[in-house]
């Protein structure tokens, strides 16, 4: 667990647990600091297609490692954690339900934390806009909920499940965890990400699928990620 997690959200949250403090003592508050999501890695469009392109293939490989280690004779690691195709209406609806039941209160603690002071302004999508750039973020959504889903909950919870943690310990400590490498958006990310991370956790020990939630995560991102550059496209004149 401790390879799996130090190779990828594991150092993630290490990251941003530093760089709170060194926020906080920045001498600026946190309502007027900025961090940006899917920032543009080159000035030349090309290069910058083929930076965001690898930065999405290699963040997967934390997620095959999972896998790979989950692997059991006669029984797949997708199967172990519900990461298959064989209920497609109900992980699409499920997924659905958890995106309509986290989306809204999640802007809310957004803003909530932006007018508290204790959230940074998050900007999603500052990418410039290209051929490429809503199928480059479309897919950056699907990294991150495959990264967080397969690793945060279906290996963790596996892992956790066989060193005899109960239900509700584990739950909590995958929730502190998701919470934990948001923290660089500041502190109100935490707790919004935290209560995320206790209801997927919950949905997990429920369904004993990952499926939904990769597809609920999917959602969450693509509507924050792409709804910017799209509203950009589509009325030119308001964000002008």
């Amino acid at each position: 667990m401790a390879i799996v997690l130090g190779l990828s959200l594991g150092a993630s949250a290490v990251y941003s647990i530093v760089a709170l403090p060194a926020d906080l003592s920045s001498g600026k508050p946190l309502a007027e600091q900025s961090t940006a999501l899917n920032a543009a890695q080159s000035s030349v469009p090309w290069l910058d297609l083929t930076y965001q392109l690898l930065g999405v293939f290699f963040d997967l490989f934390p997620v095959a490692l999972a896998l790979y280690l989950l692997w059991e004779p006669g029984r797949s690691a997708f199967e172990r954690i519900g990461l298959t195709r064989q209920q497609p209406g109900r992980d699409l609806g499920g997924g659905l339900l958890l995106a309509a039941c986290i989306g809204l209160p999640g802007l809310g603690f957004y803003a909530l934390g932006r007018l508290a002071g204790i959230t940074v302004e998050v900007q999603a999508s500052p990418l410039d806009t290209h051929w490429w750039t809503i199928p480059v973020l479309v897919l950056s959504a699907v990294r991150a909920a495959l990264q967080e889903e397969v690793i945060v909950v279906g290996y963790l919870f596996t892992r956790l499940r066989e060193l005899e943690w109960g239900a509700w310990p584990t739950i909590i400590a995958s929730a502190v965890l998701r919470g934990s490498y948001h923290l660089y958006q500041g502190i109100g990310p935490f707790f919004g990400n935290a209560v995320m991370g206790v209801v997927f956790g919950w949905a997990y020990s429920r369904w004993g699928r990952t499926a939904p939630l990769v597809v609920a995560h999917a959602i969450l991102d693509i509507v924050s990620f792409v709804g910017y550059p799209l509203a950009v496209a589509w009325w030119p004149g308001v964000f002008s």
